[in-house]
């Protein structure tokens, strides 16, 4: 129940947070973004690389990574960047169906690899969380009104136990959920070195960045 419940819960609290608060520090959001850029890729590296390769098929494999990579440049094709916590376009008082669906598809991704231990459910938790902070304050602060972004972030918080739930139910997904999850990883492995670029000025960082970043990857390192 746990790897429903706590990838919900995580979206949901973080949005909650930004109506108690009213909003984030742009200073702030940049940590939040070093931080969540190098805990994914060091995620990826730790636990989901070492899973994935436990099987032969290393050329298969390697070409749903880079699809994966792919994938995601399609996605935010649409997402204007959301996924990495940039979203570059203003938001109208329409809900945001391109923007869902793009981020509904890469949530319900997220969702395939939790079956693979509590290491990787409780790495994809820690992921959402300044995700889902950076998201629910880019919609308090535009013009949709706190209804809709409250339909928005609790619709966007099923997705990936949607994912985990249809990896479960589904044969056909169980059959090729290796090759799945290397597309995930290829996803990760893009967003993070996004985030990790897009949260520097001039490609140059500073000394909060870095505790960030360092911090980011002991906390994957150990969980």
């Amino acid at each position: 129940m746990k790897e429903y419940l706590l990838p919900f819960l995580a979206v949901i609290i973080s949005f909650l947070l930004m109506i108690a608060i009213k909003g984030i520090r742009d200073r702030s959001f940049k940590l939040l973004l070093a931080f969540s850029g190098a805990f994914l890729l060091s995620l990826t590296v730790f636990e989901l690389l070492p899973d994935v390769y436990r099987f032969d098929n290393h050329k298969v494999l390697g070409v749903c990574i880079l699809g994966g990579i792919l994938l995601q440049i399609i996605l935010e094709f649409f997402s204007q960047g959301a996924e990495h916590g940039h979203m570059h376009f203003k938001i109208s008082g329409n809900f945001p169906w391109i923007v869902f669906l793009s981020l509904s598809l890469h949530a319900i991704m997220e969702g395939i690899p939790i079956a693979g231990g509590e290491q990787i459910l409780f790495g994809i938790v820690i992921h959402k969380i300044p995700i889902a902070l950076i998201l629910s304050a880019f919609f308090l602060k535009s013009d949709i009104s706190v209804g809709k972004a409250a339909l928005f972030m609790s619709a966007f918080a099923l997705m990936t136990p949607l994912g985990t739930y249809l990896t479960a139910v589904l044969p056909a997904i169980e059959d090729y959920q290796m090759f799945l999850k290397a597309i995930v990883v290829g996803m990760f492995l893009h967003i993070s070195t996004v985030i990790l670029f897009e949260s520097s000025e001039g490609h140059t960082f500073n000394f909060r960045k870095v505790i960030a970043i360092i911090l980011g990857s002991i906390l994957a390192y150990f969980i």
